[in-house]
């Protein structure tokens, strides 16, 4: 009793704040599962009475969701790993390396997330027209990297500093190029800055939709953000249908997370101890 006394009130204000929390992600889901006549009723039921699946074979086939899933995979993926390979080495250079104006780089790297989003849209726009890459995976990709490189950056050195260049001295006294000792020695052990970088970098491209907006103007190379919005008419919105994909457009970024939780957990531990 004095135990639940200390300890009870805790575990009550976590149990609280976690179905606060989950509740919204609960309704989409029963929501998705509603026929129309319970979706548009005065008072709403927490369960659907006559559960139905048939709103996700809709949105995969008639609303084309299937095929902007895979597009917004082949783009987020793309991204992630560009972005981590690109990310790592730089973060390396500005780690180890002598770099002239080492320290303004590192602001200026800083300045571009300082920029909205919005400001940015039109000159990426005149470039990748210019480019005649409008309406291609490579566009959207390449305007991708140019807002989640920089911070790639700053989380990746931020790892990279924290580890002793002794290793790296000594994988290069066995016979190891420096390159060799980046590779093998000090990538593995920034493992969980690589896991946190990758899953910051795919969450922003998966979740991005002004950029895919302007530069995807091709109905078989829209994004899923793209197709979700296409449900939501001026004169009616088709709840069921956005239920469906968004509990769809949730499912990738789940999946992915519990894949990589444990480095992702330690990632977030070490910038906590150490940064």
């Amino acid at each position: 009793m004095r135990w639940m006394a200390r300890r009870g009130w805790m575990y009550l204000c976590a149990l609280a704040i976690s179905a606060f929390a989950l509740f919204p992600i609960y309704y989409v889901v029963i929501t998705s599962l509603k026929p129309r006549s319970e979706i548009y009723t005065r008072t709403p039921d927490l369960w659907p009475n006559h559960p139905q699946w048939h709103q996700y074979t809709r949105v995969l086939g008639e609303g084309h969701v299937g095929r902007a899933l895979a597009n917004s995979l082949i783009i987020a993926g793309a991204t992630t790993v560009i972005c981590v390979v690109v990310a790592g080495m730089a973060a390396y250079a500005l780690a180890r390396l002598e770099v002239p104006l080492r320290r303004t780089l590192l602001m200026l790297i800083l300045t571009t997330q300082m920029f909205p989003l919005v400001v940015l849209i039109i000159p990426l726009f005149v470039l990748m027209r210019n480019a005649d890459l409008i309406g291609t995976y490579q566009g959207l990709v390449i305007a991708y990297l140019a807002f989640t490189v920089p911070l790639a950056i700053w989380i990746m050195r931020g790892f990279i500093v924290t580890i002793p260049e002794e290793l790296e001295h000594a994988a290069m006294i066995d016979g190891a190029t420096r390159v060799g000792a980046m590779f093998r020695v000090i990538l593995p052990i920034a493992a969980p800055g690589l896991v946190a970088t990758a899953t910051l970098s795919f969450i922003a491209a998966w979740n991005e939709f002004m950029l895919a907006l302007t530069f995807m103007n091709e109905e078989e190379k829209k994004t899923l953000p793209l197709v979700l919005q296409q449900f939501v008419g001026r004169g009616d919105v088709d709840w069921g249908a956005v239920m469906a994909t968004s509990v769809i457009y949730t499912l990738p970024v789940v999946i992915f997370f519990l894949l990589l939780r444990k480095r992702l957990m330690q990632g977030m531990t070490a910038g906590a101890v150490k940064g």
